[in-house]
């Protein structure tokens, strides 16, 4: 039994008539005119299109991969990075705070303990019916959505739905605010010389984010104070570039694009790339990523020393210090990274 209150079945003919004003409106961007989270404006389609699903992850991630070839997408406020694969080869920690998908196609580090709700939806669109699962944080933000495709298997997608439909079909949500951050460290209370010891001295790329919490410093500040042997700035004009570079050498790299609750990667080459406005965009069968350029304020070639030699990583971060996108060269772990990578990322100019 669904239940809308007043104000959801309200919200609904407002989103309805807004569609129909701007039919081409993303559901984000109607949240965002509504003046509403994007979780709160798809409780709203509960018993129209949309059904709410129990937040079992350690049950229902592994049971996408009935799905077949689907398409995952993870996104933050300037990147969309969009995977198509089977979702398989899951892993949630015992605590299920944690989650793994590793596998040559979808490859995703998750953060469940920020996961809150998850709706599956079935929307007629121009092209057909759009099946979709999505996942919301507890501020009734998108952390990660999988799609169905053409290639996908479709007498799976009603048993799953069947199997994971909620008790509850309430468009009640517990969404609460972002718990404000502490205010950064002044450069002048940070001892220098202790972190640029960690760093030299890390032997795990995956440290990296325990060193910053140690010494209590921002991430942008660290590779600011870093020093250049470990931190260049670059002009944010050449991430672009770069990702033009690597598609011309055929040279395989990994995107990483992440938001606070999941973290989506993409290992291979990249081909059609293609401008749209101030969009930069890879368009390839497998694999498309979206980058409003204005986003990325800061730039940085960033280098890590690990057992397996120095890594090197592009890092592009919006005004806020958050992380936007990460290039590196595509490696596995007891590998030393791509000579051919290595030389590419150095060959630009630092600020």
């Amino acid at each position: 039994m669904t239940t809308l209150t007043a104000p959801a079945a309200e919200l609904y003919r407002a989103w309805q008539t807004l569609r129909a004003e701007k039919p081409r409106l993303r559901v984000r961007d109607a949240a965002h005119h509504l003046t509403v989270s994007e979780a709160e404006l798809t409780a709203s389609r509960l018993g129209v299109d949309a059904v709410r699903l129990r937040t079992d992850w350690a049950e229902l991630l592994p049971a996408l991969g009935e799905l077949g070839q689907i398409m995952a997408l993870t996104r933050n406020e300037h990147c969309v990075h969009e995977r198509k694969g089977p979702y398989r080869d899951v892993t949630v920690s015992a605590n299920g705070q944690m989650g793994l998908v590793v596998s040559p196609d979808i490859d995703l580090r998750l953060f469940l303990g920020g996961w809150a709700s998850a709706f599956a939806i079935s929307e007629e669109t121009a092209h057909g019916t759009q099946r979709s699962i999505q996942v919301f944080d507890r501020q009734g933000t998108a952390v990660h959505k999988v799609f169905l495709t053409e290639q996908s298997e479709l007498s799976a997608w009603d048993p799953l739905v069947r199997s994971f439909t909620a008790a509850q079909q309430s468009a009640a949500l517990d969404l609460t605010p972002l718990e404000a951050k502490d205010a950064p460290l002044a450069d002048g209370d940070i001892d220098v010389a202790a972190l640029r010891e960690g760093w030299a001295a890390l032997k795990d790329t995956h440290h990296f984010f325990a060193l910053l919490k140690k010494h209590k410093v921002q991430r942008t500040q660290a590779l600011r104070l870093a020093g250049r042997e470990w931190a260049e700035p670059l002009a944010v004009t050449e991430l672009p570039r770069l990702l033009e570079a690597a598609g011309a050498k055929q040279l395989p790299i990994m995107i990483f694009v992440g938001n606070a609750h999941c973290i989506q990667i993409h290992t291979g080459t990249v081909e059609n790339l293609k401008w749209m406005d101030d969009w930069f965009n890879v368009l390839d069968p497998l694999f498309n990523l979206h980058l409003k350029t204005p986003g990325v304020v800061e730039l940085w070639r960033v280098s890590k020393p690990s057992s397996d030699g120095v890594v090197t990583s592009w890092e592009a971060f919006d005004a806020n210090g958050e992380l936007v996108l990460q290039v590196f060269g595509a490696r596995k772990p007891g590998v030393p990274e791509l000579q051919g990578w290595r030389e590419l990322a150095e060959s630009f100019p630092a600020l």
